[in-house]
């Protein structure tokens, strides 16, 4: 990798301000003291290593999540100044440790040409969140330590060996009285230090969870960097052309991206920015999207593949399909939007754009039959946008047409407030007319769904505004499909799926999740799709009030108790509910639907990459990925109908 001739010692350690107001506002610095925000704290030392990285001076880093819930992070890199200071007369080490915003990452003549991360406060934020830190630095031919307790200096750096090797060991515990929970989720860290290896091509990344009785170990190093990112997303998809297509530019903003279309009929970019998942978009992306519209359509007319009298692609039609990966590298990022993940430098829009332009032009004439097999499905695509179209106005006709635009079955709640309004996706007639007598007329909404509705991962817009089963779905919501979709016009505030605890149950919950993932992905986002869980099993005896059990560990508990009660399990009855038609409205109502009693589960969308990929696996075309999953999970699997 090539190294950034700078300079990277005491003079390039730039302080802001103090430490002081992090302890009482964790929130303001890691976003929450929450999981994620625990989360958080392995990234920013993480991303410490991973600047070393960027700037050509470090090819491993090593993650270790210890028995207790320490975390242990090593890297390979320079290694943190040890000289003092000229500002604080300190180690330098120890300023970055114990001063908010010292670090090399500020100023013109900073120690990183490019940093990863948003902010740059990562050593010392999490020394003060932490209960205790211990840093270990490799450099300048010694072994130096240090100690901190509460963000508080407990042994100030000391030379403790010799050593030819360079790099900085972190130690950490994160401080219990501030996180609601030390409990780290090895998936989620998995997760996104593949990423980062991907990102950045040629690092090694290991992670080591030493907590189970059987450790759990993953190592992640990807020379091809975006390329075999894109290759990873798609690796259960259906390929148009076998190899992305790469391309990279240096300078000011260097910038790198991946790209490769399938035979599927969702869009799937991911943009970053120093490494930071930018969710919501910005300039970076706004300046592929012009640039990936403007050459298609440019090779389509050069080529006469698109007559004279035939009207341009739209960006949505030459978007089907792919996955792409837009990673920048931004000096100085400016962040808006909600999450403060949206990229606002103007200037990245027109890097983009020119670089796109140019290098897709150029391989789209040495390639000419990959241009072509895009192409024809972008067309493909084009027609099919003008058939939705007109699918979608004969909609819109017939239900203006019509005294109500709401689907016949749909049993709506006298509120108008969509706030408090819910409605739930029943399955089956029987089940929705035990559900129509058993809810709260004020608020709760019935709408029964009959058969297995269309497979929206195998179909396009036009073919879904068509289907019978999901024209209800779309009218109850209200709010619209795709690009339409318009969070602020739903009529409930939750959207509540409530089918049978069996096979086919898990099935029409999975179709209609593939349904809002690909057409009301806002809707997930916005925290408005829960799945209702009806009980499995009723413990009854006469003269006992009925027990209701939703697991059979519940069911199990509910048993020791009854018998530590000196109730013998013999006398009690038991009834395992196959349906929700099973249960009469009285009992569905007071175990389902009973805002005080019920259970729901939120469906939540942290990670947009895991989630394509699972819909990808469980609902498209490629059925050998499908086999290995299944006989992967099959052993976790209970109460499976026969």
């Amino acid at each position: 990798m090539e190294k950034y001739d700078h300079k990277y010692g005491a003079e390039q350690i730039q302080v802001l301000e103090g430490l002081e107001a992090v302890r009482k506002r964790p929130g303001m610095y890691i976003g929450s003291t929450s999981v994620r925000g625990l989360h958080h704290m392995v990234y920013e030392i993480v991303d410490n290593g991973v600047d070393e990285a960027l700037a050509g001076y470090c090819t491993e880093i090593n993650v270790v999540i210890e028995p207790g819930n320490i975390i242990s992070v090593r890297d390979n890199g320079r290694g943190i100044p040890v000289e003092i200071h000229p500002k604080t007369h300190i180690s330098t080490a120890e300023t970055v440790y114990t001063v908010l915003h010292a670090g090399g990452k500020f100023g013109g003549d900073s120690g990183y040409k490019v940093s990863g991360g948003l902010h740059g406060v990562g050593a010392s934020v999490v020394n003060a969140l932490s209960a205790w830190t211990e840093v270990t630095i490799e450099r300048d031919g010694g072994i130096y330590q240090m100690t901190f307790e509460k963000g508080k200096t407990a042994k100030k750096l000391e030379k403790i060996g010799e050593s030819k090797k360079t790099g900085t060991l972190v130690r950490f515990l994160a401080d219990d009285t501030i996180f609601e929970s030390l409990d780290y989720e090895y998936e989620v860290l998995e997760k996104r230090f593949r990423e980062i290896a991907f990102l950045t091509k040629g690092l090694k990344i290991t992670i080591e969870d030493q907590r189970p009785e059987t450790p759990l170990k993953a190592e992640f190093c990807y020379e091809g960097g975006l390329i075999s990112f894109v290759e990873y997303l798609n690796k259960n998809k259906d390929k148009i052309h076998p190899k992305p297509i790469y391309i990279e530019r240096a300078g000011e903003v260097p910038v790198e991206i991946a790209i490769q279309y399938t035979t599927s009929y969702s869009e799937n970019i991911y943009t970053f920015v120093n490494n930071i998942n930018t969710v919501e978009g910005g300039t970076h992306l706004e300046g592929f999207k012009r640039a990936l519209t403007k050459v298609f359509n440019d090779y389509a007319r050069n080529h006469n593949i698109l007559k004279e009298k035939e009207n341009n692609l739209q960006g949505e039609d030459i978007r089907e399909g792919i996955t792409a990966v837009v990673s920048v590298k931004v000096k100085e990022p400016q962040f808006e939007g909600q999450t403060k993940t949206k990229l606002g430098n103007s200037e990245v829009t027109g890097v983009v754009q020119s670089m796109v332009n140019d290098a897709l032009s150029t391989f789209l004439e040495e390639n000419p039959q990959v241009a072509k097999a895009i192409l024809e499905k972008c067309i493909s695509a084009s027609r099919a946008r003008e058939a939705a179209r007109k699918a979608r106005e004969l909609v819109r006709k017939k239900s203006a047409l019509e005294t109500s635009t709401l689907p016949g079955k749909l049993a709506d709640c006298s509120s108008k407030n969509a706030d408090e309004c819910e409605v739930y996706i029943v399955e089956g007639d029987s089940a929705g007319g035990s559900a129509k007598q058993g809810r709260d007329r004020k608020f709760q909404a019935i709408l029964p769904l009959w058969g297995k509705m269309l497979n929206v991962e195998k179909s396009r817009a036009d073919k879904i505004y068509n289907n019978d089963k999901l024209q209800p779905v779309i009218l109850a919501v209200g709010a619209g499909i795709g690009a339409d979709f318009d969070i602020t016009k739903i009529r409930y505030g939750k959207v509540i799926i409530m089918a049978d605890a069996d096979v086919d149950g898990a099935h029409i919950r999975t179709l209609l999740l593939t349904f809002f993932f690909r057409y009301m992905r806002p809707l997930i986002e916005n925290g408005n799709v829960f799945l209702a869980q009806p009980p499995l099993f009723k413990i009854y005896k006469k003269g006992m009030e009925d027990i209701y059990c939703y697991t059979e560990e519940d069911l199990d508990k509910t048993y020791k108790e009854l018998e530590e009660k000196g109730i013998d399990r013999s006398t009690l009855g038991l009834q395992r509910y196959k349906g929700l038609g099973e249960m009469n409205p009285e009992q569905l109502w007071e175990t389902t639907m009973d805002p005080e009693n019920r259970i729901l589960v939120k469906v939540t969308m942290d990670d947009a990459i895991k989630a394509d990929e699972i819909f990808t696996l469980l609902m498209g075309d490629e059925v050998e990925p499908r086999r290995e999953f299944i006989e992967k999970n099959a052993k976790y699997v209970k109460n499976l109908d026969i």
